[in-house]
Parts: structure tokens; C-alpha cells; sequence
């Protein structure tokens, strides 16, 4: 099942605070960009982050699962707590770069 336009806009309403946010669509669901950086991602209406070391001790007692079949286990950050969901932000930001511009192939 893909995640709902509706509830990614409520994930970039809740880490709004953070920075600039903005999502894309990809492969079917979404990633949540803060600052240019991907940092949430968004499947089945659930939220994952990547298995950081920055995060480890904010996210020690959340749940744990793959994004999709053959994905590594990622954290769930439950979106609904916005104090957390903003100290996992800001714990991120340094640590996740923003990707290289792909250079286009010339027809």
C-alpha cells in the first residue's frame, strides 16, 4: 500500500520547524528532504529513518523495520511526537549530506 499524499503533508507539517522542507515521490513513495538532505523516509504511511549512530540513543527504545522488501531494518519514528521528531531532525542535519546534482547525458 502507498502512502497517502495527505499523510506525507502531515510529516512535512510536523518537521516543519526544522528547515526547508519538501518531499518526493520515488519509486511509488516518498522521501522528506529537510534543508536538501534526505532524511525521513516515507512507506506505507509509516516513517523510517536510517540506522545512524547519531540517532541511536533518541531513537534506543522505538520499533524497528524494513521500509520495503530487501531494505535494510530502519528505525520508525513516530511522527505524532513532535519533540522527538524535531531532535531526530536536528540530530540528522549534520551528519546526511545534501546529494550531488546528477549531471544529464547528452541525447
Amino acid at each position: 500500500m502507498a502512502s497517502s499524499p495527505e499523510f506525507v503533508a502531515y510529516v512535512c507539517e510536523q518537521v516543519a520547524p526544522c528547515g526547508a522542507v519538501r518531499s518526493r515521490k520515488m519509486f511509488g513513495e516518498y522521501m522528506v528532504y529537510v534543508d536538501d538532505r534526505p532524511l525521513l523516509l516515507v512507506c506505507d504511511n509509516t516513517v523510517f529513518i536510517k540506522k545512524l549512530p547519531c540517532v541511536a540513543t533518541l531513537l534506543a527504545s522505538a520499533q524497528a523495520g524494513a521500509p520495503y522488501p530487501g531494505a535494510k531494518e530502519y528505525y520508525i519514528l513516530d511522527i505524532d511526537d513532535s519533540a522527538l521528531s524535531h531532535k531526530v531532525v536536528a540530530a540528522l542535519l549534520p551528519f546526511v549530506a545534501v546529494p550531488k546534482p546528477r549531471k544529464h547525458k547528452k541525447p
